[in-house]
């Protein structure tokens, strides 16, 4: 949902005469918002997706504008944009992913308890009791580099190795959490030979609860296991990959790029803040002007709801509940249900008239440029055009 050139949303109502997103919004510019339109150059500035993951994505990181406009240089075909790519993903069940490193102390007991990623990795992980949080990064950049550009032969017969003793041990009713053993096998029966199975020791697991959210700033590693999530990011298909992929991977780039920080994973955990305006609302603000995301619960209780006008275009995606949705710039009545999308107009809102017994969960992009102190300008009267229904 949005309108980078790769994936432009098709408006579903056959009354408007452009029929993607982005030439609606080229031919309608003030429906951005004159703030948006003005600081990215009149182009929506965030995508939105709804994943479901049941076989894991790549480990990856995603490049930050500079990175990202000489990668573009060097090769379009690969890095097809110039622009960064920060990310946010939202669960929608129970959710798993990989985030960030580790701390230094758990990387260094799984290199002592797996011998075979002592072997690819040596034994240094920048000591647990170092105090000089850049000599730590400094040997954990060196551990996880030596990792990742091991010879194929080599890293395949440890993986080998290591999935052969953790299965005799399973089978055997021992405990293989210290190696990580239900995850190691679950990703190598995805990916039989990837060196990204070996990532596992190196990045913290994350499990999220339908709600939570991580955010994924540049160069942050990370990966995507299994549940299912919406993903609010910048207007990028940026992704520098290094396994679990069988798409083109970029190791050198991908070992260069990262942050080597270790942190817990609790730490990637990134907290929604209710509305002192709209108790319905929970705002994720994440350290980039590119996006925010609302999430709207309606409770049953409520069956007259106004989805408010903001200075900025966005996107309202139904997760769960019905209504009919009125507005002044809408040329008639919207049938909402769980997954339909509409982009709104800056500064128009929306009358849901709720028809679902259980109210309702609705999430909402925009860019609320306010919150990064740029100058306030009047709101920009936008076209009467209203609400689009979009895929």
């Amino acid at each position: 949902m949005g309108a980078h050139p790769r994936g432009d949303a098709v408006i579903r109502d056959n009354r408007i005469p452009q029929k993607t997103l982005g030439q609606w919004i080229a031919d309608n510019p003030a429906c951005l918002g004159a703030k948006v339109k003005d600081t990215f150059q009149g182009r929506l500035p965030f995508l939105f997706k709804v994943l479901s993951v049941n076989t894991a994505l790549s480990i990856q990181a995603h490049p930050n504008k500079e990175l990202a406009a000489k990668l573009h240089a060097q090769f379009p075909e690969h890095y097809p944009d110039a622009n960064h790519k920060p990310e946010m993903a939202i669960a929608l069940t129970p959710f798993e992913g990989l985030c960030g490193f580790r701390p230094v102390e758990e990387i260094v007991s799984f290199l002592q308890t797996v011998p075979e990623l002592r072997a690819l990795a040596g034994g240094g992980g920048g000591g647990s009791g170092s105090d000089d949080p850049r000599g730590v990064s400094a040997a954990l950049r060196v551990c996880f580099t030596r990792l990742m550009k091991s010879e194929k032969k080599f890293f395949v017969d440890q993986l080998n190795m290591l999935v052969k003793r953790i299965s005799q041990e399973v089978a055997e009713g021992k405990d293989t959490s210290g190696s990580n053993g239900d995850l190691l096998l679950r990703l190598h029966s995805q990916y039989p030979g990837d060196i990204g199975c070996f990532t596992i020791y190196f990045l913290n697991l994350v499990r999220l609860e339908p709600g939570e959210a991580m955010f994924l700033g540049a160069n942050e590693p990370h990966a995507y296991l299994h549940g299912d999530c919406v993903e609010c990011m910048a207007c990028s298909d940026n992704t520098v990959r290094a396994g679990l992929t069988p798409k083109f991977i970029d190791v050198l780039t991908l070992c260069e790029m990262l942050n080597y920080t270790p942190a817990p994973s609790s730490s990637k955990i990134f907290p929604a803040t209710q509305s002192q305006l709209d108790p319905s609302v929970y705002l994720y603000d994440p350290p980039v002007p590119d996006f925010a995301i609302m999430r709207i619960e309606i409770p049953p209780s409520i069956k007259l709801y106004l989805v408010s006008a903001v200075d900025s275009a966005s996107i309202l995606l139904v997760i769960q509940g019905t209504a009919v949705g009125t507005s002044t710039a809408a040329a008639s009545e919207m049938t909402l249900r769980r997954g339909s999308v509409l982009f709104i107009s800056a500064n128009e809102s929306i009358s849901l008239h709720l028809s679902s017994p259980d109210g309702m969960l609705l999430l909402r992009p925009c860019c609320l440029l306010c919150a990064w102190a740029l100058p306030v300008l009047p709101p920009h009267p936008s076209q009467a055009t209203g609400p689009i229904q979009a895929t």
